[in-house]
Formats: C-alpha cells, structure tokens, sequence
C-alpha cells in the first residue's frame, strides 16, 4: 500500500467536494490503485489544521459547514499562513485550491512555488498562477513524467474541470500538429448565456450561477471573459508549447450580449458562446476570447446549459471533441483526483513515497 500525505491549501467549494470524495472513494483507491490518501494539513481563510497520521475529513467537512474553519479542529494553527506551511510541513504532495487572484496569483503562487521548490509534486485546481507565472513554475516542476530529477506538476482542473482538455492535447494528439483550438471552458458564461436565451434575465442567471457555486468568487472575472483568457494562456503554454500571458490574448466578455440577439441567433439555427480561439498562423497562434456565433451544426453550439467542451483540430488527427457536463464543483475535484493518481503511479513516486503502514 503507498500512502500519500498530502497538504490541502483552500477548503472551499473545490477543496470540500475533493475532501469528500476521498472519503468516498478511499475503498476503491485503496482496492483498485493501492492507494492510502491522507490530508495531513488543511489551510483555509482562518488558519490551518495539521495531523500527521492524516485528519479526520469528516471533521473537516463538519467544522466547514459550521462556518468556523479548519482551526476549530485538533491541532489547529490559528493564522498560519499557506506558503510558510508549504514550506515547512513534512508531505508529499500539495493539492492547490485557493481563490484565484489575477493580480498578483498570492496566496496560490507562493504556496506552488514553496512546494515545487522543495521538490514537492503538486497538482492545481487555481488557475492564476498558470495563468501569471506557467514559464516559472514549468521551470520548478515537470510537466513530463518521464523526467526523473524534479517535482511533478499537474493542473487538468484548470481547464474545464473534469473536460480532459489539457490531457487530449498533450497526451492523445501527440505527434500531430494542432492547427485551431475551439473551447467553450466557462461554465458560468453558458450558464448565463442559455439562462437569457429562454427569457430570464441577466443578473438572475448570474445569481443561479453562484448559488450552484459554479461562479467565481469575483464573477467579473467570469463574465469579463479573464477567466476564459487564464484558461487559454494555460492551453497556449501546455498544449501548444506557445510562451503566452495574458497580455497576448484579445478578450471580450459577456455583458453587452442581449436576450435578442441569443434569440435571433437560435432562430437561424446558431448559438452564441463564450468562446476561447487559438487559431495557427505560420509558426504561432492568434489567440482571443469573445463571444462567437457558432452554426448549428458546430459540436459547442450544440452543448446544454451546464456543458462545457473543447474541439482540436490538427494535421493528421482530424477533428478531436470532447465535452463535460458539470452541475457544481464536483467534477473539477475528481479532476484534482486523477491528477493525483496519475502522479502516484509513475515509478519515480512509488519508489520515493512507498511507505509501510503500522
């Protein structure tokens, strides 16, 4: 059995699906992958909670339904700070999933870049700093398994929660060229967007967006179209090997769409979505983020409400779909949850981290 102590940084409505679904999963993990999972530190906005022999995740999920925190439970560090604990706590692997911030990546990018600095595998569902620093940390971890001198670094949740967007086209289109990229990877904006083509109006559906916790913390960031363009720049780096920021990528949001014009379009027998482009031109690509209209007959224009989905297309696979149907959070933790396992299956971690119980 190869147990796996790990540090959760962010409790929140990613963080507690995640705690939950180890719990549920941890027969399975343990019968099918001979896996032993264990949170050994917890952070949230309150503090922190530390046990070594791993926390009670019932407790866990019990102190944040109460509202009062990891710090409530034993072991509780009241204040403690994400990135010094990062830096300091004897484990194995860090599971990132705090809010994002675009304006300076902090706490996330501090605590990333204290694990992956002490040679510590991590996996990010926090977009911003991919998003603000991918050239750094792709320097501090590897994003190849077969490298065998540094910290794994793992972040399919990025990306369309469960959608495998960053695995089919780092994994499943290799060797190929990847001429356009169509990406619909903002659940909250076709949300909204479907919502209003049936006649409710804008801020309700936005309100039904957070109530589902599907929506940023900052929902501008939603509907501002930013948190599109974090996704892109992570595509434009990982799977089309293009040094991006967000400077590079032309970005319009949502807000100026009306219910008419969503109408009109589903009467011509089109969609209009939020969609992420990267388009090759010569030996690099434009990049953008806007509202697009799709024809019918587009495999995004066909998608629900609570669907996400991304299309490849390239040189000798052809055309590559996938989509996602997502109905709260739990799905983007069952992302950080493969990515976990894919990190405790390469022979390197088995070797470093095979521990014996007692």
């Amino acid at each position: 059995m190869q147990t796996i102590r790990m540090l959760l940084c962010g409790v929140g409505n990613v963080g507690r699906h995640l705690i939950t679904i180890i719990a549920a999963k941890d027969a399975l993990l343990r019968e099918r992958y001979g896996l032993d999972l264990r949170i050994v530190g917890a952070v949230d906005s309150t503090g922190a909670a530390i046990d070594p022999a791993g926390l009670d995740l019932q407790r866990v999920l019990d102190a944040k339904r109460a509202g009062i925190g990891v710090v409530a439970l034993a072991g509780g560090l009241p204040g403690q700070d994400g990135a010094a604990l990062a830096a300091t706590l004897d484990y194995d692997l860090l599971l990132e999933a705090t809010p994002v911030n675009l304006r300076h990546g902090d706490p996330g990018l501090s605590i990333v870049r204290a694990a992956l600095g002490r040679g510590i595998d991590s996996v990010l569902a926090n977009k911003a700093p991919l998003a603000l620093a991918f050239a750094e940390l792709a320097r501090l971890g590897s994003l190849d398994a077969r490298r065998g001198d540094g910290p794994l670094l793992r972040f399919s949740a990025c990306v369309g929660g469960a959608l495998p967007t960053i695995n089919l086209g780092m994994r499943d289109l290799a060797g190929a060229t990847i001429e356009r990229v169509e990406a619909v990877v903002n659940g909250t904006t076709q949300g909204i967007l479907r919502a209003m083509e049936s006649g409710v109006p804008y801020d309700a559906a936005l309100a039904q967006m957070q109530r589902a916790g599907l929506a940023e913390t900052d929902p501008t960031l939603d509907v501002d179209g930013w948190d599109a363009a974090n996704k892109l720049v992570i595509i434009a780096n990982a799977v089309l090997r293009q040094p991006t920021t967000l400077a590079d990528i032309a970005i319009e949001g949502i807000r100026a769409i009306t219910p008419e014009q969503l109408r009109a379009a589903r009467a011509r027998g089109e969609c209009i979505v939020l969609l992420g482009l990267a388009e090759r031109t010569d030996q690099r690509y434009r990049l953008s983020v806007a509202p697009t209209t799709l024809g019918g007959d587009h495999p995004l224009a066909r998608m629900g409400a609570d669907e996400m989905g991304v299309v490849y297309t390239s040189d000798i696979s052809g055309r590559q779909c996938a989509t996602s149907r997502e109905h709260d959070p739990q799905p983007t933790a069952a992302a950080m949850l493969r990515d976990i396992i894919e990190i405790a299956q390469q022979p390197r971690h088995r070797a470093d981290h095979q521990r014996i119980d007692r």
